[in-house]
């Protein structure tokens, strides 16, 4: 199959969605289909990988994204002689889909990565309350209808969609992860050069820098624990446009040298953190599935995040970690549970391993292309169908 991913941002921005559709990409061109991804940039950029198609556009301030009224085209007939269309962001690339392929009887299949309800909360926080829920209720039940297939990645989020009112079928798949990679000739960063020592309990978190992640929780709910428990220190991986003021957050709090913070680093480098941390931890409630999570998982290491839809997901409650409600007090209490008690943290990392395995890469990737070759097949006796008539 030629398959067509479409994504209003892709490599060198750096997300979970950029990295899932790397690897999907990656993981099907390996069974053998054609795979192109769509998206929007300067089409000058040099990739590290084949078939990357950029339209120009106008960048959104900083964030990565561009934003276009179109595709050239050539884009546009390149796009047209997919066999199937994947949408990976509904808005500017769903619309475009729908404009380019719709007509021309070509499959559509959405996935729904972001809890667009929350980043409308965070992210616009002057509009009036309720009119961000309000447009998602009107713009994206019609958009489910329109294409031939929803995905989620977890029952959570599906839970979520059709609370925003999308009736249109929805299979759950999770997004893979590649567990051989994570797992392949390990070196641990030597914990020394993170200023931290072998003795100290070392709790991680990977991601932006961001209001969606609710980093002030996770912060301040640390410094309930670290006045009785000194050795434990905090690391936390990403960049993003809270920095500045979680910094100061932490300079405030005098714990300069307990939390450390890394900047963004390379994808390939971020296993080698994650094996040298003793926990991971996260206080975000928007994610639909968290892939950072389930590669801390995949390293052994055992988790504690707010149950959540994505979150509450990925973690069972005693078995691969721990799941708190959205209360400073019982989230640090667990934190506080986790980095006293050495046994429970090899016993929740070792179901953190065992429960990773289910999100391989080689399984999910199977799972989506099955689709695709539903669907496709689908058209086909339809198009055959009208033919005969």
């Amino acid at each position: 199959m030629r398959i067509g991913m479409l994504a209003d941002t892709y490599k060198p921005h750096i997300s979970g969605v950029t990295n899932y559709i790397s690897l999907n990409k990656k993981r099907l061109e390996a069974l053998g289909h054609q795979v192109y991804v769509f998206t929007f940039g300067d089409p000058e950029t040099v990739d590290d990988e084949p078939n990357i198609i950029r339209a120009p556009g106008v960048p959104l301030i900083q964030t990565g994204y561009y934003f276009s009224f179109g595709y050239p085209r050539a884009v546009s007939r390149k796009l047209q002689s997919m066999d199937i269309i994947h949408i990976h962001h509904p808005f500017l690339s769903g619309r475009l889909a729908l404009h380019y392929c719709k007509h021309r009887n070509i499959p559509l299949v959405f996935t729904n990565h972001t809890r667009y309800d929350l980043y409308i909360q965070a992210y616009l926080p002057v509009l009036p309350e309720g009119m961000g829920e309000t447009f998602l209720k009107a713009y994206l039940p019609a958009f489910c209808r329109s294409v031939d297939l929803v995905i989620s990645p977890s029952d959570g989020m599906k839970a979520v969609l059709r609370n925003l009112g999308v009736d249109a079928p929805i299979e759950v798949i999770p997004n893979g992860v590649d567990l051989a990679s994570l797992q392949r000739d390990l070196h641990p960063i030597p914990r020394e050069e993170l200023g931290f020592s072998r003795e100290d309990i070392v709790l991680i978190n990977v991601g932006r820098l961001a209001p969606e992640k609710n980093l002030p929780f996770l912060i301040r709910s640390f410094t309930k624990i670290f006045a009785t428990h000194p050795q434990t220190k905090l690391l936390l991986i990403g960049d993003g446009p809270d920095r500045r003021e979680l910094e100061g957050l932490v300079s405030d709090f005098g714990l300069q040298k307990s939390i450390c913070f890394t900047g963004s680093l390379p994808y390939s480098q971020i296993p080698r953190y994650l094996a040298a941390a003793d926990a991971f931890v996260t206080a975000s409630v928007t994610e639909v599935h968290p892939l950072s999570i389930i590669e801390a998982m995949a390293l052994g290491l055992p988790v504690l995040g707010i149950d959540s839809p994505g979150v509450g997901d990925t973690i069972q409650d005693g078995f691969n970690g721990l799941l708190s409600k959205s209360d400073m007090g019982e989230f640090s209490g667990k934190m506080t549970h986790l980095v006293e008690d050495a046994r429970l943290r090899l016993r929740l990392g070792a179901g953190a391993r065992q429960s990773a395995e289910s999100y391989a890469i080689e399984k999910t990737s199977q799972m989506v292309a099955s689709q695709y070759q539903i669907l496709v097949e689908r058209k086909m006796k339809a198009a055959n169908l009208g033919q005969q008539r």
